[in-house]
């Protein structure tokens, strides 16, 4: 029988889709219980869910791709309601890359945000996802390309990112610039009687470091011992670390999915590592399409997916319709091609590509939660989809970020 409990042991809003998801996946290899819920569910729906004995409630959102004012509208209320759960934890779960600027998915007013909505208590920060390849040393932040670690305002993808392109590796300066909040720092060389540090720092919130396992313990066991609510702000690698305070033998992931047949791939990314992976498709004989709103696309779609024939859709070159943003634009045509394969019974294997856009595609869909089905490799997670409509109750999901997955990953996944 599940545990009753009153409070979830750690409640939290991720800024995209792909990143809510890794939060279960981290804590999940500790052995906590979690569900993810994709749309704006109620405070009786988290109820429920922590009543069924699910330890870590999280929210989907979008607010990595949001203005300031958009922002506060999709983060302000979603905290204040994780803060009506009783836990006593509550994790902005923001991207492992740091991705933010002043006018794009500030963390900054994110940090404005949880003094009003969860108290003026001092913020941990932790980016560092050493399983990822993402490193903190003495508050400058690196993450991993290709096999090798670059800083981060030289790594080739973030420095040259479309929206929140990266031209500080020093994390307390990037996010000074996005605030009027003091931001300050904690390195690895002083992590003795952590919490203590934490609490006394004059900042309003703090960059932490993390090189290794043994950083992520330490800092997980610091922040769980602080008084809360408490917002604390990071990556996965926060999420590993809070959980590895209470690891217990998991009762195991699968590997692979049980849904079977070919695979509609759906992507708003345009970074390098999706262009090499919808190449390796291609390859490999799938049909590789940029995004049309002609239609004529949908038929050839439909027809190679009747056919077992796996498809690609891409946002490079993609035709879209005038006066309308690319990324609102790229997520309707991807969620209608994916609606009109369940109806049409094509497909029940779902990729999407692009934090971003896997938010926006869920919440088109009428996903309505989903659940952790499998671990095919590394952070590449399969989901089930949870929904009240027929078609998309079911459907096995892969939503992995633009950077995430090697060149071959969806050629890799099992027919």
């Amino acid at each position: 029988m599940s545990e009753v409990r009153t409070a979830p042991r750690v409640a939290y809003y991720g800024d995209d889709f792909t990143g809510s998801v890794d939060v279960l996946l981290q804590f999940a290899r500790h052995g906590w219980s979690g569900r993810l819920f994709t749309a704006d569910p109620d405070d009786e729906l988290l109820a429920q869910a922590v009543a069924d004995g699910v330890e870590v409630i999280g929210i989907a959102g979008i607010s990595r791709s949001l203005d300031s004012a958009a922002l506060t509208a999709e983060v302000a209320p979603r905290l204040a309601q994780l803060v009506r759960t009783g836990a006593r934890l509550i994790q902005y779960k923001a991207c492992s890359t740091a991705d933010s600027a002043p006018d794009v998915g500030s963390i900054g007013r994110v940090i404005e945000i949880g003094r009003e909505v969860i108290g003026t208590s001092v913020v941990p920060m932790l980016f560092a996802q050493p399983d990822f390849g993402r490193y903190t040393v003495f508050g400058q932040h690196f993450a991993s390309e290709g096999g090798t670690v670059h800083r981060l305002d030289r790594q080739p993808t973030m420095s040259n990112h479309p929206s929140t392109p990266m031209h500080e590796a020093d994390l307390a300066r990037h996010f000074s610039a996005q605030t009027d909040l003091p931001i300050g720092a904690i390195a690895r060389t002083d992590f003795d009687d952590l919490a203590t540090r934490i609490d006394a720092s004059p900042a309003s919130a703090v960059v932490l470091d993390g090189l290794d396992d043994d950083d992520l313990r330490a800092v997980g066991g610091a922040v769980t011992s602080l008084p809360g609510p408490r917002l604390m702000i990071g990556s996965g690698g926060l999420s590993w670390a809070i959980g590895s305070t209470d690891s217990r033998p998991a009762a195991g992931i699968p590997r692979v999915g049980t849904a079977t047949g070919p695979i509609l791939a759906v992507s708003g990314s345009r970074s390098a590592t999706t262009r090499r992976q919808a190449q390796a498709a291609a390859d490999a004989g799938w049909l590789v399409l940029p995004f049309d709103d002609d239609a004529v696309q949908l038929p050839r779609v439909l027809e190679a997916l009747s056919a077992d024939r796996s498809v690609v859709l891409t946002a490079d070159d993609a035709v879209l319709p005038d006066g309308v943003e690319p990324l609102v634009a790229i997520a309707a045509l991807a969620a209608g091609t994916v609606r009109a394969a369940a109806e049409a019974g094509v497909t029940r294997r779902i990729v999407v590509a692009g934090g971003d856009t896997s938010g926006r595609v869920t919440r088109l869909l009428g996903v309505d939660s989903v659940s952790i089905a499998a671990n095919p490799t590394d952070n590449v997670v399969l989901l089930t989809a949870h929904s009240a409509l027929p078609a998309i109750d079911g459907l096995e999901l892969l939503l992995k970020g633009g950077q995430v997955g090697a060149d071959t990953l969806l050629t890799s996944l099992p027919r």
